[in-house]
């Protein structure tokens, strides 16, 4: 099997294997039903993110499927894709909640009442949000400024006898109108003086017997120590055992705070030398600062944007069928700065690498007279080819739109490219792109070009075609390829950490 064959194989299934990931990320699947459309109003959904679950009772019963500002733009409106037939009737609400302290957030769907009228599609829901971290703060300091005034208003500024007079007042007042109510329920504290001696009579008849079931639990209370004394003495002996353990650890205990407060041993020298008290300190700064270093670092790495790009094409030569195809798998990184872009990759090509080749013949004549002579011919060795290229684009604010310039490798030979997308009446814009490398070609051939139209009719998906090499070969194509995007990659990393 050639190595042109292996790679296309492997191109082949890297593009499957791409596609079914794309198909599971995005849920695409012509033959599932869409379900039911509802949407729910959120005061915040800070930390909620798109195809967060939605779920009922627990139960995942569907996905968010967009969230946006509400009309009102002080609220959010969220779009809730129930992929399984749940009952929902007028009165359901929603809330956001988590998934323990710090699991993912969802949507949980509570049901209305079971006798009111079904909920019509597309039906909008009052949702509320948790408590943030930030209003359960204020919470705090707000009952730490209420335990502040009612410990301030004790205290009085100061005159804390005055204070303790104002109570002794009080509880005099108190006690005086205690007096008066019970000077006027006279009458039924009598009644109850008299159910106190009716219930000491019925003491006096029934202490007997509640005297000899006493006495006959403490004989079965001695009889059950007298069969287990051997082994309360062997847990007293363990309780001696365990307080001398106790009294030889404290003991040790306090001689090594006595030998640290005296400065021996390397812990006493920390604490009681001021120079080993300085280095300390120096080296918890320079820890601080190199954390600090490497926040900055992980910030700026976060920053970046970066897109996968795997795309294939057949090519046909004139007069001939499509015989030769164009692999090429590329990383898109955007630095989000608004004027750079990098890229870089690795293209299968059927142009190859072209080598000078030499070799020497030896030829015999009828007369059998040898001789050598040389033979020099090009040849195609490496099919793989680099791409590396530094990208600057303008400001989709221009009159001229989101331009794109690059220089660099292509197809490891030096060229250039310029990419502009024409906005035509589609869904999303065709983009145009110009290339031009290898401008040292063997055999005088003049420098490879290649006109590209691609148009990306889906967030990942795309189809392109143009003309390649029309001033030698004159080639057609006509391909496919596939689009990851950040959004995607991040996606899946999250999948990946969960399983």
């Amino acid at each position: 099997m050639s190595q042109m064959i292996k790679v296309g194989l492997f191109a082949t299934v890297c593009l499957v294997i791409l596609a079914v990931l794309i198909w599971k990320i995005e849920d695409i699947n012509p033959f599932q039903k869409h379900g039911r459309h509802i949407a729910a109003v959120f005061p915040t959904v800070a930390g909620l993110d798109d195809k967060s679950a939605v779920r009922m009772a627990g139960v995942r019963v569907g996905r968010v499927d967009g969230i946006g500002l509400a009309p009102d733009g002080r609220s959010a409106l969220v779009k809730l894709l129930l992929e399984q037939p749940v009952p929902l009737t007028q009165g359901a609400s929603a809330r956001i909640a988590n998934l323990g302290l710090l699991g993912d957030k969802y949507v949980e769907i509570v049901p209305g009442p079971p006798a009111a009228p079904p909920l019509p599609d597309n039906a909008v829901l009052s949702g509320t949000s948790p408590v943030t971290f930030d209003e359960a703060m204020a919470k705090l300091d707000k009952i730490g400024d209420s335990i502040e005034k009612v410990t301030g208003a004790f205290g009085g500024g100061g005159n804390i006898g005055n204070n303790i007079n104002s109570l002794a007042d009080d509880l005099r007042r108190t006690s005086d109108e205690i007096r008066a109510l019970v000077e006027e329920n006279r009458a039924n504290v009598a009644s109850t003086v008299r159910n106190f001696d009716s219930l000491t009579d019925t003491l006096a008849r029934e202490l007997p017997r509640i005297s000899a079931d006493t006495q006959r639990a403490l004989d079965q209370v001695s009889g059950i120590i007298a069969e287990n004394r051997g082994d309360v003495s062997a847990s007293v002996g363990n309780i001696r055992d365990i307080t001398g353990r106790l009294q030889t650890s404290v003991d040790n205990l306090n001689k090594i705070t006595g030998e640290i407060a005296s400065g021996q041993g390397t812990v006493g020298k920390l604490v009681n030398s001021d120079e080993a008290y300085k280095s300390a300190v120096a080296t918890l700064d320079s820890i601080k600062a190199g954390v600090e270093n490497l926040s900055g670092t992980i910030g700026a790495i976060q920053r970046f944007k970066m897109d996968l790009d795997l795309q294939g094409y057949l090519l046909q030569h004139q007069q001939q069928t499509f015989s030769n195809s164009h692999s090429l798998f590329d990383v898109l990184i955007d630095p989000q700065d608004n004027q750079r872009l990098y890229k870089v990759g690795i293209a299968v090509t059927p142009n190859g690498t072209y080598r000078t080749r030499i070799d020497h013949v030896t030829y015999t004549d009828p007369s059998g007279h040898t001789f050598v002579t040389t033979v020099k011919d090009q040849v195609i060795e490496d099919k793989l080819g680099w791409t590396a290229l530094l990208g600057f684009h303008t400001s989709p604010d221009y009159p001229w739109g989101d331009l794109r310039f690059w220089g660099g490798l292509i197809e490891s030979k030096g060229g250039v490219q310029v990419e502009y997308p024409l906005n035509v009446k589609l869904r999303r814009p065709v983009w145009l792109s110009f290339e031009a490398f290898d401008f040292s070609r063997p055999n005088y051939q003049r420098a490879h070009l290649r006109l590209t139209a691609k148009w990306q009719f889906h967030p990942n998906l795309y189809v392109l075609g143009g003309y390649d090499d029309p001033l030698e070969q004159h080639s057609f194509f006509v391909g496919a390829g596939i689009r990851w995007k950040d959004d995607n990659l991040k996606y899946l990393l999250g999948l990946a950490t969960k399983y």
